[in-house]
């Protein structure tokens, strides 16, 4: 039995983010599109004898005790494979936190696809999704990763093909991270369902219409049929991304969105060399110094060796 592994977990933006219904368990019935971007932690796991689970990160702004993600995926394997040990936990931070990019969620996905290496179990993707979704309701895409529709709280997944070598110009306020249970919460209390613009998922189709399309056509579609309901509660509370939003709209790229809960916003441009001219444009720009910006591509895939 191998003693330890590394591995990277992607991040996630999402390229459609429609809500459907509210849930009586408090959640929502959501439709999204969502896509792995090559911008990724590492982790360093590494079997100990004692039943013990160690965390350790690069970033003290991460918890490091049982709130972490991956301290949770880690006791969720040993609940359900007792007897194989414990874990010692190494992150290095790359995504950032509270951004709408999935970073905790992709380490406890890493964690679990990791111990079932380490640990030989054999478990397929959907026993590890299966998991997943115990833990939260984005983790199964991050186990599985690449694109795909997400249905329901967000657990039930399609995959959809692959959409390759997408160029992505990200950017975030350095200090400003929303909540999503305050976003959702709010989207709630307002009764936007009610007023939304994309009922009946007219849009959803076209995106996955776009997609399946897989021709040169495809990245201006998608980049036009961009849509995040979180949008309507988030840029009302946080003028700041509305800014950003606008700024980033005003380069010629092919599309703009907030992802997920924010305060991550991305660009879809025509090839890298424009998202690098995007992120310079950024950079150049006296009132974007609270930015932390990336020049990234899509990802196949969620959970990778380093």
């Amino acid at each position: 039995m191998t003693s330890s592994i590394s591995l990277k977990s992607a991040a996630k933006i999402n390229l459609y983010l429609e809500i459907t219904g509210n849930r009586p368990d408090g959640y929502h019935e959501l439709v999204m599109v969502l896509q792995t971007i090559d911008l990724c932690d590492r982790l360093d796991l590494r079997t100990i004898s004692s039943d013990a689970i160690h965390i350790s990160c690069d970033n003290d702004r991460v918890p490091t005790d049982e709130t972490n993600l991956a301290f949770k995926a880690a006791r969720l394997m040993q609940q359900n494979y007792p007897g194989l040990g414990g874990v010692e936990i190494a992150i290095a931070k790359q995504v950032p936190m509270g951004a709408g990019l999935a970073g905790g969620s992709g380490n406890a996905a890493a964690v679990l696809v990791g111990l079932d290496r380490l640990w030989d179990l054999g478990l397929t993707q959907s026993e590890l999704c299966d998991l997943a979704a115990q833990l939260g309701s984005d983790i199964p895409f991050c186990v599985a990763g690449g694109t795909a529709l997400a249905i329901g709280r967000g657990e039930v997944l399609s995959p959809l093909p692959d959409l390759q070598n997408l160029a992505l110009a990200i950017c975030k306020p350095r200090d400003l991270s929303i909540s999503t249970v305050w976003a959702y919460q709010t989207f709630r209390s307002q009764g936007l369902l009610a007023t939304s613009p994309v009922r009946e998922q007219h849009n959803s189709s076209q995106m996955l219409a776009a997609i399946a399309a897989r021709d040169e056509t495809t990245p201006t579609r998608v980049g036009r049929l961009l849509y995040n309901d979180l949008e309507r509660v988030v840029l009302p509370a946080h003028p700041r991304i509305a800014t950003l939003k606008a700024f980033l709209q005003q380069q010629e790229c092919l599309g703009v969105l907030m992802s997920g809960s924010g305060s991550t916003v991305f660009a879809i441009a025509q090839d890298l060399g424009q998202a690098e001219r995007i992120a310079a444009s950024l950079q150049a720009d006296a009132d974007n110094s609270d930015l932390d910006i990336w020049v990234t591509t899509s990802l196949i895939g969620g959970v990778l060796d380093v």
